[in-house]
């Protein structure tokens, strides 16, 4: 779908998915500073057809962010339709992760960008029910403790995003064993503990590892 709301012809709507590739590609790595005409070259294509899709910088950043809360909405509704919901909650959490991981872009748009409170407001509109309704579904299944809250599910995908980043030339796949102590802690009393599949970080990585969470 185009900036307007008007179906795109299929050459028209390639060149807007290789615009928004090379977008995330240059957001990624340089920061929002990319401009325009960098974004064109790096996707391949004229600067006069990034201006077709998108006016200016803004309207291209809009719809990064607009995929990104697309792929959260979906990932929310698709754990609402597994039957268990703990395994939900878990999947949910591991796949907006990796998500995130996966879309460095994205970190910058949220963070960095001079709307980003703006983007927020727009994101809890779009998410905070799904996620609340994910979360109050398996406390009525007695899979939650009841005084948890969405914002501390939201918060331990902040906390452990930091794991991820910091951890990521250390032991990469480290983040989802912290994931599981961390999601543990919000189950009731009495509930079965899972085993913690990912090993531990060895003693010897762990100055590294800390040094990297303190410098993000």
């Amino acid at each position: 779908m185009s900036t307007s709301g008007q179906p795109l012809r299929r050459d028209a709507a390639r060149n807007r998915e290789r615009i928004l590739a090379a977008a995330r590609e240059l957001f990624a790595e340089r920061g929002l500073g990319a401009t325009l005409n960098e974004i064109a070259r790096h996707a391949g294509v004229g600067v006069g057809t990034v201006y077709r899709r998108f006016p200016d910088k803004d309207a291209l950043i809009d719809s990064l962010f607009d995929d990104h809360l697309d792929a959260w909405q979906a990932l929310f509704q698709e754990g609402l339709a597994d039957p268990d919901p703990w395994r939900a909650i878990v999947t949910v959490h591991e796949r907006a992760l990796e998500l995130w991981a996966n879309d460095r872009a994205m970190k910058e748009i949220v963070l960095g960008s001079p709307h980003a409170s703006v983007r927020s407001t727009r994101q809890r509109a779009r998410l905070h029910p799904l996620a609340a309704a994910l979360i109050e579904r398996a406390q009525a299944a007695g899979e939650v403790r009841a005084d948890a809250t969405t914002q501390d599910f939201g918060v331990a995908l902040v906390m452990i995003g930091a794991v991820m980043d910091a951890a990521e030339q250390v032991n990469p796949d480290v983040w989802r064993r912290y994931l599981r102590i961390v999601l543990q802690g919000l189950r009731p009393q009495g509930a079965d503990l899972e085993p913690l599949a990912i090993p531990a970080v060895a003693p010897e990585q762990m100055a590294e590892l800390l040094l990297g969470i303190w410098t993000h």
